[in-house]
């Protein structure tokens, strides 16, 4: 019998805020990936059904009237369950998007849990020394390149590329 490979979802989200509870998804990106190869990517802005304050709009450039004609987080829930099942949840800072997506699926009526891995812990176990792990830097100090920053797909990606260097260097140490 054939073992099924595993699979991880990179995700990346924007918010209106910084608290899970009190904020909403204004865009999410996930990257299907094998350990190797990207399977699927998709992404979508979402309407938080609440405005977007100036401070988030200047960070991420994501504004009211883009998000205006978005589905709503609800519209989506499902293809974001299947593409998270079974998965390892991985992001840059993994207990900021996970407890986002976890709470907007149990809006949306879904119990959900993930194993979870953070690319900001490995990356300073693996490769102690960095003067900062933030996605931006970590990627100038890999000479990984950024492009979208602060933008759920540019990031997801961004954090797929150091991701898949951290499994190298785990299977290879």
């Amino acid at each position: 019998m054939k073992m099924k490979r595993q699979e991880y979802a990179i995700v990346d989200i924007e918010t209106t805020g910084g608290n899970a509870s009190s904020s909403r998804i204004t865009e999410i990106a996930i990257i299907i990936n094998d350990g190797k190869n990207i399977i699927e990517r998709w992404e979508t802005l979402v309407n938080p059904q609440k405005d977007i304050p100036a401070s988030i709009f200047a960070l991420i450039g994501i504004d009211n009237e883009m998000v205006k004609n978005a589905p709503i987080f609800d519209d989506i829930s499902e293809k974001v369950l299947e593409m998270l099942s079974d998965r390892i949840f991985v992001a840059h800072n993994v207990n900021f998007d996970y407890s986002f997506v976890r709470h907007e699926l149990e809006k949306s009526g879904f119990k959900w849990t993930a194993r979870k891995l953070c690319t900001v812990r490995d990356a300073r176990k693996i490769r102690p020394g960095f003067k900062s792990y933030s996605l931006g830097k970590l990627c100038r100090t890999l000479d990984i390149p950024l492009k979208n920053q602060h933008r759920a797909g540019g990031d997801a990606y961004a954090t797929f590329i150091p991701f898949s260097r951290l499994l190298e260097w785990i299977l290879w140490k």
